[in-house]
């Protein structure tokens, strides 16, 4: 049995357009589970999702407590290097990127635009990313470029786009990420990550409806293998069948 979250709690409600109060606080909640950790910033309120003592006697090795590092006021400070140092020096993890964190919601019938092939390559390199960071990870291919949609933060579906350098400039990265809304299972929405400076992904992701709702820092594990989760996510995804039976042999 997968334990409720209050980040999972939380992205719901934002996915519906219920968001925190902007009251300039900085709330501390558990991590969902032992992969993700991290900061999530909306407007004037962020979220720190990690398993650390938020307490004023939480100094650790660093000398400074946590909350010290978030003086009143600072709303952009949960995101400034000092915390996140600190934060990562604490947790023993490493910060991926500070990501614009955008949603939308589910589209119905099958996607328009190019025909997918649903693969299950697991040697691709993207893929190979997305399952360290996703799980039930599924991934649809055209010519030119891969979709990727996955359970990450708290359970929530993520997708992600990756267009190859030859097949930019022809609308297929809103074309994917206009499928991604279709093909996103049991009504969800479906959420991006998507590096501020990697300009053609963000106006990909915008012309294909999806909504900046925040920003982002994903904190990584450790290079060491995580230990088995007790609290893995028990979210059923569809499987996509074996590449016999869909060619009908």
């Amino acid at each position: 049995m997968a334990r409720p979250t209050e980040l999972a709690r939380l992205l719901a409600d934002v996915a519906r357009g219920a968001f925190p109060p902007p009251d300039g606080t900085v709330a501390f909640v558990p991590q969902p589970s032992l992969r993700d950790a991290g900061v999530i910033a909306f407007t004037a309120h962020s979220v720190v999702f990690a398993d650390v003592d938020a307490g004023p006697d939480d100094r650790e090795d660093t000398g400074v407590a946590l909350r010290e590092l978030l003086p009143a006021g600072d709303l952009s400070a949960p995101l400034n290097p000092p915390f996140l140092s600190a934060l990562t020096a604490r947790t023993g993890r490493q910060v991926n990127n500070i990501d614009v964190l955008a949603v939308a919601g589910p589209l119905p019938g099958p996607p328009p635009g190019p025909a997918l092939v649903e693969t299950n390559d697991r040697s691709h390199p993207r893929i190979v990313r997305a399952l360290r960071h996703r799980d039930g990870v599924r991934a649809w291919t055209v010519p030119g470029a891969t979709l990727l949609l996955g359970r990450g933060v708290a359970g929530r579906w993520e997708a992600a786009v990756e267009v190859e350098p030859r097949a930019r400039g022809r609308g297929l990265g809103r074309s994917l990420a206009v499928a991604a809304r279709h093909l996103v299972p049991d009504g969800a929405p479906v959420w991006a990550q998507i590096a501020p400076g990697n300009a053609a992904s963000l106006r990909a992701f915008l012309a294909a409806g999806f909504t900046p709702v925040g920003a982002e820092a994903l904190l990584l594990p450790a290079p060491d293998p995580l230990p088995p989760d007790p609290y893995p996510y028990p979210y059923p995804y569809p499987q996509a069948p074996p590449a016999a039976d869909r060619n009908g042999a």
